[in-house]
């Protein structure tokens, strides 16, 4: 059995939930999300104890994948709508900055002409600084791709570090051909 698939999800306070067929729908102080669970699984609502389980109807190995997969989903549906998500990127290099014009983000990170980028409605960007940008939403998904979409456009290279970057991501620099030479007489 599923190590993943048999806990149950615990509901946050706040959090209302509806199940209908094969539709959940979860309600929160961040937002709403829906999701639509696969046929072969079932989702069932445990109001006595506030938790959300998921079961399986037999040991098939798509079965298998797809219970431990829909509690995984079902779980961070709970967190986005009560928490949210939250990536911040960084943006290092001499003149590379981002700024906010309406619903686009523009970026200039060393290209001829700056990148624009238009925002998800179900994702917010705010600006700490020129250089620093925080992505935030309750669909972990939505939030997380639209981060690397940016990250993207101009990733961190390996000689200057210069680019885009998550915060804390540690970036390897390489030596370059100035020291590779200086010991080779």
């Amino acid at each position: 059995m599923s190590r993943i698939g048999k806990k149950p999800v615990p509901l946050a306070s706040g959090v209302k939930v509806t199940v209908q067929d094969h539709l959940v729908k979860m309600d929160g102080p961040k937002g709403k999300l829906e999701l639509t669970v696969h046929p072969l699984i079932t989702v069932k609502l445990d109001d006595a104890k506030k938790e959300l389980v998921v079961t399986r109807p037999d040991d098939e190995r798509q079965s298998k994948a797809l219970h431990g997969l829909t509690r995984a989903l079902l779980n961070n549906m709970v967190i986005g709508v009560s928490q949210g998500y939250k990536k911040t990127l960084e943006i290092q290099g001499v003149g590379y900055k981002a700024e906010m014009k309406g619903k686009n983000l523009v970026l200039s990170v060393g290209f001829a002409n700056p990148i624009t980028v238009a925002i998800p409605s179900d994702v917010q960007v705010q600006l700490e600084g020129p250089t620093k940008l925080h992505v935030s939403g309750n669909d972990k998904q939505a939030v997380g791709e639209f981060a690397a979409q940016v990250r993207k456009l101009r990733k961190p290279e390996p000689y200057k570090g210069k680019g885009i970057r998550y915060e804390g991501e540690v970036v390897k620099i390489k030596a370059g051909k100035a020291f590779a030479g200086a010991g080779a007489k």
